[in-house]
């Protein structure tokens, strides 16, 4: 997984599994577009399962908003307890969700 955490008037952690990186998405008249300059940004290696759960557990804690796509990515913010599997949503098959702390 990817993890670009994005420093503006509020954090912004964008995390996405990597094989999503760079793909786009369409339901109807939803899109989801996983641009790799957001979700991966400057970084050459993804993260590990518990490095992400780490990610989003010390985040969870600040003023930060999480943007979160893929199976393997949402599943850590289920299991980091930022979100419930009810707050999940989907695009064309494809788990996201958004948190605003």
């Amino acid at each position: 997984m990817f993890v670009n955490i994005i420093e503006s008037y509020r954090r912004v952690i964008a995390i996405a599994d990597e094989g999503l990186i760079g793909k786009q998405f369409f339901e109807g008249k939803k899109q989801l577009d996983v641009k790799e300059n957001f979700y991966k940004g400057e970084n050459e290696a993804p993260l590990s399962k518990e490095e992400v759960i780490k990610i989003i557990k010390i985040h969870s804690k600040e003023d930060s908003t999480f943007n979160i796509v893929g199976e393997k990515s949402v599943a850590c913010a289920i299991e980091a307890g930022a979100i419930t599997e009810n707050e999940v949503l989907k695009i064309d098959g494809i788990p996201y969700t958004l948190i605003l702390l």
